[in-house]
């Protein structure tokens, strides 16, 4: 990718000026920002040997200038950046009037055709049932593979093999998502995961559709996060898709 950041500045020229951040919080696997009228989530993504960009955290700053954090090499720092922007971007007003899906009975593949496809999935997702039981082949590429995963130094040599390729939103914080897009340009690709903010300006950046949650039950999340609870955070919340 020519401008690494582009990816990252659509994102954060996204966020409409003025609300602030109020509380933050920070769990075992969720990172959590609220506003007034609204909070978000994203995924916690450990890595602090970079000084943060607001060394005095993010709690009381115009979310537009803490979005700027998502650009952050300490993934801490980027994680919570990242919740805070899904919590101006990911609202109940804001994907209406973007005419978001509601996927909560749909898969975020919904109408997509797997006969004989090859598939990249970058993290641990579950996907559809007929993704495994349609697809030629499914790869999945993991930073802590599993049995049977790929570690992710295959990305390189899998990737451009791929049809269809899902990310896991938390490719934004770890930076690995500009490089991985330039690997799939010629893949259906989608960006899925309670991180994922409902920006359309992703759909200009390489990817053809991003799936993200609104968080509609605050303090169960925020009670969720703490805790370290494991389990489907959409429980939370409800999910929606925007297509290219």
């Amino acid at each position: 990718m020519a401008d690494f950041f582009s990816l990252y500045d659509s994102i954060i020229d996204a966020v409409p000026p003025g609300s602030v951040v109020t509380e933050t919080c920070l769990g075992e696997r969720w990172a959590m920002a609220f506003q007034k009228n609204s909070a978000a989530v994203a995924m916690f993504t450990p890595g602090s040997s970079i000084p943060p960009l607001f060394s005095q955290g993010l709690c009381g700053m115009e979310v537009r200038q803490a979005a700027a954090g998502v650009k952050s090499w300490n993934f801490e720092e980027a994680s919570m950046a990242l919740a805070a922007v899904n919590s101006a971007l990911n609202t109940p007003e804001r994907v209406k009037a973007l005419h978001a899906e509601d996927s909560m009975d749909r898969y975020y593949t919904h109408g997509l055709d797997f006969r004989g496809k090859t598939v990249g999935l970058i993290g641990h997702l579950n996907g559809p049932p007929e993704m495994r039981r349609e697809a030629k082949t499914v790869y999945t590429l993991e930073k802590q593979p599993q049995p049977g995963d790929y570690p992710d130094s295959a990305c390189d040599l899998l990737l451009p093999r791929c049809d269809i390729v899902i990310i896991t939103g938390s490719a934004l914080i770890n930076k690995t998502l500009p490089h991985l897009l330039d690997l799939c340009r010629n893949a259906y690709t989608i960006l899925t995961g309670p991180s994922v903010p409902l920006c359309p300006a992703l759909l200009e950046q390489g990817l053809d559709r991003i799936a993200g949650m609104v968080v509609t039950d605050r303090e169960g999340m925020k009670n969720s996060v703490l805790s370290g609870q494991r389990g489907n955070p959409y429980r939370y919340g409800e999910p929606f898709l925007l297509v290219k």
